[in-house]
């Protein structure tokens, strides 16, 4: 076929997503297990496509999938460098079939711009992220460029930081929640957030990722 995707995910619920959306092969990787070129290199091998694009979700594995985009030989690798989940799903839905590869690019990096990503962890030590103390075990929410809540709680820390997220041109946040959370948890959280960003959609779903209780997005 003339197009085919690899996207790097985390967490099985979204893995199923990219795998809905058409995703090929999906390459499991994350903060801690950062797939190597070689993976990708692999990945990009057993994809049936003359053009693979690959969505590698993650900032520290651009660098990877770029260099596997050099090494490979018989394959055009695009590497639209999506440096969260969101930025990964968006980018493949704007994905057309019937346009050219280097038109889906543009199109994909254009999606991209459009969201903001944060993620909701705990902290595994005492620290000083971007002028902020943080103490072990606080939860703190990071967003595209750094540091957006801390807090004691999910929730808040999460409602928090959408704060920050949502403009007046937001039209959907999502939810992505992960193994550590339940779907009552879940569900608790999408109420909040619908009281409290009345104009927007809000979609939730089972990530199952680790680390991160939440990968929230807002466009």
């Amino acid at each position: 076929k003339q197009f085919g995707f690899i996207a790097v995910s985390v967490g099985d619920g979204i893995e199923e997503i990219f795998r809905g959306l058409g995703v090929d092969s999906v390459i499991s990787g994350g903060q801690t297990m950062n797939p190597s070129t070689d993976d990708i290199l692999c990945a990009v091998k057993k994809v049936n496509a003359d053009t693979v694009f690959v969505l590698p979700n993650n900032k520290n594995i651009v660098m990877a999938a770029n260099q596997a985009a050099d090494l490979s030989e018989d394959k055009k690798v695009i590497v639209i460098p999506t440096t969260t989940i969101p930025q990964g799903i968006t980018a493949i839905i704007n994905f057309a079939p019937d346009l050219s590869a280097e038109e889906n690019k543009e199109n994909m990096l254009a999606g991209i711009k459009t969201v903001k990503s944060a993620e909701v962890t705990y902290a595994v030590r005492d620290t000083v992220l971007d002028d902020i103390e943080i103490h072990k075990d606080d939860i703190m929410c990071i967003g595209d460029s750094g540091i957006l809540s801390v807090g004691s709680t999910k929730d808040e820390t999460a409602i928090a930081a959408l704060e920050k997220m949502v403009g007046e041109e937001t039209e959907i946040i999502s939810v992505y929640y992960g193994c550590d959370v339940t779907d009552d948890e879940a569900e608790a959280l999408r109420s909040k957030i619908l009281s409290r960003f009345e104009s927007c959609e809000v979609e939730l779903q089972q990530g199952g990722q680790p680390i991160y209780y939440y990968i929230l997005s807002a466009e």
